[in-house]
């Protein structure tokens, strides 16, 4: 996920074929699987994180965007780390980074102690999470790579179904009285397996040349969307103080001061974390306008999760089994998505968009015009909820093929990871913004009504999200590389 994944077809990893490479990309998916999964596995456990921490509706909503905030911005970093000191050492530092900080998280005595655990949490994570996508370039030939790349999509999709289904069913089992703990205690046993196996089956690879890493890219960069998320998630919280709107003021200027300084590097023969000149190949930014509007859907999971335990008196558990429709509908969308991409060609682009928008809608009223304190009915709400993951689904691989495809084959690392930084930075201020809409509505009251109101708004809200991304993606279709 890293400007130097363009150079790693180019590296050492492609002359000699390893005959584990299967073997090793089972493992590397574990780290690619385990960084996504740890943002979403916190949505159904935040009523009981809430209840035993005592936290606020601003620290709630950074457990979940400060994870995703740091993970963003770092992880074009730890790919470049890897292809400086090799994939496997950086993928094995943050994996064992990874599980202490999980340990952190689950023994966290305070919101702040599990606020600081996850964040850094997220670091290691972006050291751990890229390593997979670089190793797919330089251990994989060019007939085998789709394959290797369509079940890497998979493993990210499916890392938010389970994050939802395996949240539930931990907490609900609070086993040894641990409850809401769980969630982090159990990537401890995961990541002592993948470890353990890491170490015979992982050839080292690097790219075709060892990069220098862009420390100043990486400060501005952190330094911009920074300005940019954090007053987002706590001014609201704190009544828009002057310091968040100094925040949101300058993080343009901080923007403008990464471009420049990024430009600057590359005409003194330095190697910008992220050359500028790709942004200009025709459709890039619409694309990755596009995708930054599918995450909005981060908002979704944590304010469905509310609903089902506030409004409607459901166990965590039972949240997280709600979620079986939309994982349906979402393996269907994705295992679908390339035959109606041959069929429906540029049209396929805005398909997943508009059916996830009607999903929303549908769950917003069936939500709204069921009593308060009654269960929607299954036959209503169940079909909607598989319609919105159908739409993902569809969303996700087709638009980072689409966006992947509109430059040349040897950018075609970098763009895939800025493709995950637009996922997990929209992820973020989904969850600021839609989250804080949600906790605006609601305001001081706690009841079902008011509860079942904010939901049904938020998802409308979600909603129109999605309808602008059908908008900018009509029209880039599935063309082949220049």
């Amino acid at each position: 996920m890293t400007m130097a994944l363009a150079q790693a077809g180019s590296g050492t990893g492609t002359e000699t074929l390893d005959p584990r490479r299967w073997a090793a990309l089972a493992v590397l998916l574990t780290g690619a699987f385990l960084a996504p999964l740890d943002f979403f596995i916190v949505n159904v456990a935040m009523p009981s994180i809430t209840a035993g921490l005592g936290a606020d509706p601003a620290e709630v909503q950074f457990v979940i965007s400060g994870y995703a905030v740091v993970y963003a911005v770092f992880l074009i970093t730890g790919g470049r780390l890897g292809d400086i000191f090799g994939r496997k050492q950086i993928f094995l530092i943050g994996l064992s980074g990874f599980a202490l900080a999980s340990a952190l998280c689950g023994l966290a005595w305070s919101p702040t102690s599990l606020i600081m655990g996850r964040l850094l949490q997220a670091l290691a994570a972006a050291a751990m999470a890229p390593q997979a996508l670089a190793s797919i370039h330089a251990l994989f030939p060019p007939h085998e790579r789709g394959l290797a790349l369509s079940i890497y999509g998979v493993t990210l999709g499916l890392s938010s179904i389970a994050g939802q289904l395996l949240g539930g069913a931990l907490v609900g089992a609070d086993l040894g009285g641990l409850g809401w703990r769980l969630i982090f205690l159990i990537n401890l046993p995961i990541s002592i397996a993948a470890f353990a196996t890491a170490i015979p089956l992982l050839r080292e690879t690097r790219g075709g040349h060892r990069p220098r890493l862009d420390f100043g890219g990486v400060v501005l960069s952190a330094a911009t969307l920074t300005a940019f998320v954090l007053p987002l998630i706590e001014g609201r919280e704190h009544g828009w103080p002057l310091w968040s709107i100094v925040m949101l003021l300058t993080s343009p200027l901080f923007a403008e001061m990464f471009r420049r300084y990024e430009i600057g590097l590359a005409k003194m023969g330095g190697e910008p974390l992220v050359p500028i000149e790709v942004f200009q190949s025709p459709g890039l930014l619409r694309g990755l306008g596009a995708i930054a509007t599918l995450y909005a859907l981060a908002a979704f999971f944590l304010t469905f999760s509310i609903y089902l335990q506030a409004a409607l008196g459901r166990t965590a558990l039972q949240a997280g089994l709600a979620i079986l429709p939309f994982s349906v509908g979402f393996l269907l969308g994705s295992t679908g998505s390339p035959m109606i991409g041959r069929r429906l060609g540029a049209a396929s682009s805005s398909l997943g968009f508009v059916l996830s928008a009607t999903g929303l809608v549908a769950t917003s009223r069936v939500a709204a015009l069921t009593p308060a304190g009654m269960i929607p009915p299954i036959a209503l709400m169940g079909p909607a909820l598989l319609l919105i993951g159908l739409g993902m689904g569809m969303s996700i691989p087709t638009m980072v093929r689409v966006v992947v495809e509109r430059v040349e084959p040897h950018r075609a690392g970098l763009v895939g990871g800025m493709v995950n930084s637009t996922l997990q930075v929209s992820a973020a201020v989904g969850v600021a913004v839609l989250g804080g809409l949600f906790y605006t509505l609601l305001g001081t009251r706690t009841d079902p009504a008011a509860v079942i109101h904010a939901f049904s708004i938020t998802l409308l809200s979600i909603a129109v999200c999605h309808v602008a991304g059908a908008v900018m993606a009509a029209g880039l279709g599935h063309r082949g590389r220049s």
